[in-house]
C-alpha cells in the first residue's frame, strides 16, 4: 500500500511542475516589462545621442589636428577643392608628408561626408557635420557640430 502512496505522490508533483504561467501571469510580466521599457528606453537612446554628437567632435578634432599638420609640412591647408581627401590623398602639392590620417578619412557617425570649408566662414578652415538629417540647421540628434565650437 505504501508503493502506490509514493507513486500516486510523484505523479501529483510531476503534474504540478509542468503546469506553467496562467495567462494572467504573463499578461502581469508582458505590462511591467512594457511599463520599464517607457522609463528606461528614452534614458538609453538619449545617451546613444549624446554619444554620437561627442564622437562627431572627437573626429573633427582629429581632422582639425591632422589638417594643422598637412599645414606645417606644406605650407597652407588644403584647397577647397581637395577637401579633407588630402589629408589621406597626396593633391600633388611637393612638400606633402602623408598620410596624415592612419586609418583614412572617417564618416560622421550618421554616415555623411564631414563638410569642409578654405576659407571657413568661423575660422580660417571649417568642418561641420550636419547631425543625423545631414542638413544645416536642426536640434537635438539633428544638430551642426563645428569645429569652432
Amino acid at each position: 500500500m505504501k508503493k502506490s502512496l509514493c507513486h500516486k505522490n510523484s505523479t501529483n508533483s510531476r503534474q504540478k511542475s509542468q503546469a506553467g504561467f496562467s495567462l494572467i501571469e504573463l499578461m502581469a510580466v508582458i505590462v511591467i516589462l512594457g511599463l520599464l521599457a517607457s522609463v528606461v528606453g528614452p534614458k538609453v537612446f538619449g545617451r546613444i545621442r549624446k554619444a554620437k554628437q561627442q564622437t562627431a567632435k572627437t573626429q573633427i578634432e582629429m581632422l582639425m589636428t591632422s589638417l594643422n599638420a598637412y599645414r606645417m609640412d606644406v605650407g597652407i591647408y588644403p584647397r577647397q577643392s581637395d577637401g579633407l581627401e588630402s589629408l589621406v590623398v597626396n593633391p600633388g602639392q611637393e612638400k606633402w608628408d602623408g598620410p596624415y590620417l592612419a586609418k583614412g578619412l572617417p564618416k560622421d557617425p550618421w554616415n555623411n561626408d564631414y563638410v569642409y570649408l578654405n576659407p571657413g566662414q568661423h575660422g580660417e578652415v571649417d568642418i561641420t557635420s550636419f547631425g543625423l538629417d545631414g542638413q544645416e540647421g536642426g536640434e537635438k540628434e539633428d544638430k551642426d557640430i563645428g569645429s569652432w565650437e
